[in-house]
């Protein structure tokens, strides 16, 4: 699907040239399929195939065993996404600046030689007022000793650190309060000896690397501009300046690759931030000068007080936010706020982040000048998506986006990747995040992975708001890149993605659903369309999007169309999109009765959904819906009841995730789902163990029903929790002779297995829990 608004035609050309081969792949197969069933035809001789069994496959995933769609994996990425991905409930990695001259590589970034240099004298007040509440950071007296040494330091670290004030505060210390501020504008290699004063300290903060500054060509070309550089020569001559004039300067770098180089130099310093608490002390000491006794320990413990913290959004205030954070408690303190003013200023906070993040984050508007912003603003993208996922996954999704983002802005130029950009170690500072050792839950195990954060879960969510509220033409290739990974088989990617785009469906329906849900829907594959259904979900969250779900899902019902109907049934599992558990089982009713059990694909995938809702909040619903549809007469409700009653024999809880926390099921998600209902439930084993003895005497059913028990019978052999349950379910299903008959034939045949035969401690006590049946 193009997107006009985004770039020119050639733009979705590159852009989609990937799902444009996979488009044409399946084509081909389709294509192949067709021929394959034009030889069928010639052969009408042969006698007719009898039509598919719907439990020849009884029992396994229907959604396949790759584990990408209902297995491992995919309810720890639906909860950590809860977990972190969702504040409301609802939900510049800069170029390197290295080059390679003369057998050296140089640290530079981009200047322009430009008019000759602004100075402005930093006012004694405001030296006064940070002498007053200036927080000494680590590494404080290093900094000063190289300071001294050298005449210049490069100071690196984020806005907001508390560079600028760590910065005057050492110039102001050594030149005894003689600061004077240099044009952001200026370059350093164009400041002569009689701009300098003797004993004068000089801040210089470079901007962003934005291209500016830079020169055309000489020949007057339409070529990209030809920036100049300022190297490390370049900071040694303005060290010497600044030495024979007994001076010092501090030079201010924003972190990124830019600052990775330079701390590698004879100049470089990374700022740490200063403990934040302390900081906010400070401030508040002198903003609470005069108040009444006490005023100060109110408003400190205001600032801890759970609201307000939550409302903040954030691990870690920086600098410069806990100063803002201290004024809004002086002015609350004052009476000139109210709680609910104090708490929307806070809430503040975080938008502010984000679009201080994408603000002109495609400046020059030229590649590849912007490609160092376009990669820091698709990293923080992905880590909204993938917040407290892996972090190679989180890399990996950002340099698609990144791509997306590149061929949008220009498609004439090719996009690479850099090899050995930022370090992952110093990467998600960009972010605002961190990577620390953490664990991906599969299902059946848990393994250790590197994972990725926000320090601050409202982080996620400002960032979706503000990309997909304030920049228009960023919809385009964030939609493109969300339905790429929504094909990804990887429960961790696919999950995330689908999610997300549910999120933004709900914040603007008519969009989402046009460019992400429908164009996944209609794929071939059961993980978009998994991925489809869970964005539908996602988006019938939002109360005034819930009916415009509920009414495209009757309609993709009631289509004919395969795809769509394959979706819609996946998507009643999650209870969301039809409102309530009553609803869902409706709808799925309504969907096989349609069908007349004539497709075998369609009743599998609905007992899927029929177990997911059995793994709600509700299965009680489910249960006495079951028991109704199986007493209806009409076989196809029937099937779909028996097939759902195997699947709870066999499969394991976790892989019936939804989007609505059952946190009674959570420690045994790694049992079937028959199991898992039996320990939480224990008033539904009558009802569910009915069940079980209808699919074990329909003929149809038996075989499969009976292979299913037998492995829970297998389960409860090597596990004593497991057997107490198993020993409580036996008797209902044994209220026949015939019944006992055929369960004390499959524990004889389980002890007699030549190759894993059944422990005889356990059959025996299974035997007896048999026997105590026929005395109910």
């Amino acid at each position: 699907m193009t997107d006009h608004d985004d770039a020119p035609q050639s733009d979705h050309r590159a852009a989609e040239a990937e799902p444009a081969d996979r488009d044409r792949d399946r084509d081909r197969d389709q294509d192949r399929d067709r021929d394959g069933a034009g030889r069928d035809g010639a052969d009408a001789d042969r006698a007719p195939e009898p039509p598919p069994n719907p439990f020849d496959h009884a029992g396994r995933n229907p959604l396949g065993a790759s584990g990408g769609t209902g297995g491992a994996g995919t309810a720890h990425a639906a909860r950590t996404t809860f977990e972190h991905g969702r504040s409301e409930r609802r939900y510049d990695i800069r170029g390197d600046g290295q080059v390679f001259e003369d057998n050296t590589f140089i640290n530079q970034f981009w200047t322009d030689s430009g008019p000759p240099a602004v100075q402005g004298a930093v006012p004694d007040e405001t030296l006064g007022r940070l002498a007053d509440v200036y927080c000494e950071t680590a590494g404080y007296q290093r900094m000063k000793q190289l300071l001294r040494s050298c005449g210049l330091l490069v100071l690196t670290g984020e806005p907001g650190s508390g560079r600028t004030a760590t910065a005057l505060a050492l110039l102001s210390e050594l030149t005894g309060d003689r600061v004077t501020r240099l044009d952001p504008a200026t370059a350093v290699h164009t400041i002569t000896d009689d701009a300098l004063q003797r004993g004068h300290g000089y801040l210089l903060e470079l901007p962003p690397e934005d291209g500016t500054g830079a020169e055309p060509e000489p020949d007057g070309a339409d070529r990209a501009p030809r920036p100049r550089r300022l190297t490390e020569l370049h900071l040694d001559r303005f060290s010497g300046q600044l030495r024979a004039k007994d001076s010092y300067g501090v030079v201010l770098v924003e972190s990124g690759a830019l600052a990775d180089r330079l701390l590698q130099g004879r100049y470089g310093a990374y700022c740490p931030p200063p403990s934040p608490a302390e900081v906010l002390h400070r401030h508040l000491r002198t903003l609470l000068r005069g108040e009444p006794e006490g005023a100060l320990a109110e408003a400190r413990a205001l600032a801890a007080h759970e609201d307000v913290v939550r409302a903040l959004g954030l691990d870690e205030l920086r600098p410069r936010e806990a100063a803002r954070l201290a004024d809004h408690l002086a002015r609350h303190q004052k009476g000139e706020l109210t709680r609910d003013q104090l708490l929307d200023d806070c809430g503040a906070f975080v938008r502010a982040q984000a679009r201080a993040w994408f603000a002109g984050a495609d400046r020059p508007g030229t590649l590849p000048e912007a490609l160092p912003a376009l990669n820091a603003a698709a990293f923080r993208i992905a880590v909204a998506v993938f917040n407290g996922s892996a972090y190679s996954l989180t890399a990996e999704a950002a340099e698609l986006l990144a791509w997306e983002l590149a061929v949008t802005l220009d498609p004439a130029h090719p996009v690479g990747r850099r090899l050995f950009g930022t370090h992952a170690e110093n990467r998600p500072v960009v972010a605002r995040s961190v990577v620390e050792d953490g664990e991906l839950d599969l299902g059946a195990a848990r393994v250790p992975a590197r994972v990725v954060r926000f320090q601050g879960d409202a982080l996620a969510t400002a960032v979706l708001r503000e990309v997909w509220h304030g920049h228009h033409n960023v919809r385009g290739p964030v939609a493109r890149w969300l339905r790429g990974l929504c094909d990804d088989p990887r429960p961790e990617v696919w999950v995330r993605a689908s999610v997300a785009a549910g999120v933004l469906c709900s914040w603007d329906w008519v969009y989402g659903f046009g460019e992400l849900v429908r164009p996944l829907a209609a794929l071939d594959g059961r993980v978009p369309r998994m991925a489809a259904a869970t964005a539908l979900a996602e988006a019938a969250r939002d109360p005034r999007v819930q009916p415009a779900v509920a009414a495209v899902l009757r309609e993709w019902a009631r289509s004919g169309d395969a795809a769509l109907v394959d979706t819609a049934v996946l998507a009643h599992g999650y209870v969301l999109p039809a409102g309530s558990v009553r609803s869902s089982l409706d709808a799925l009713g309504a969907v096989v009765r349609a069908g007349d059990g004539a497709d075998p694909d369609l009743l599998g995938t609905a007992s899927f959904s029929a177990m997911r809702l059995l793994a709600s909040a509700d299965p009680e619903t489910v249960t006495h819906r079951l028991g109704h549809w199986l007493g209806d007469g009409r076989r196809a409700l029937a099937d779909l009841v028996l097939l759902t009653t195997i699947g709870t024999l066999t499969m394991r809880t976790t892989h019936l995730w939804g989007l609505t926390e059952v946190p009674h099921l959570e420690p045994h998600g790694a049992r079937p789902l028959l199991l898992a209902l039996l320990a939480t439930r224990p008033e539904l084993t009558a009802p569910l163990a009915a069940l079980v003895r209808a699919a074990l005497g329909t003929p149809r059913s038996g075989a499969p029903a009976l292979e299913g028990l037998a492995s829970l019978l297998r389960r409860a052999a090597r596990d004593p929790e497991t057997l107490r349950l198993v020993d409580g379910l036996l008797p209902p299903l044994a209220t026949t002779p015939r019944d006992r008959d055929r369960l004390r034939g499959l524990l004889t045949g389980l002890v007699r297995d030549r190759d894993k035969p059944l422990d005889r401690a356990a059959a025996g006590r299974m035997w007896d829990a048999v026997a105590e049946g026929a005395e109910r």
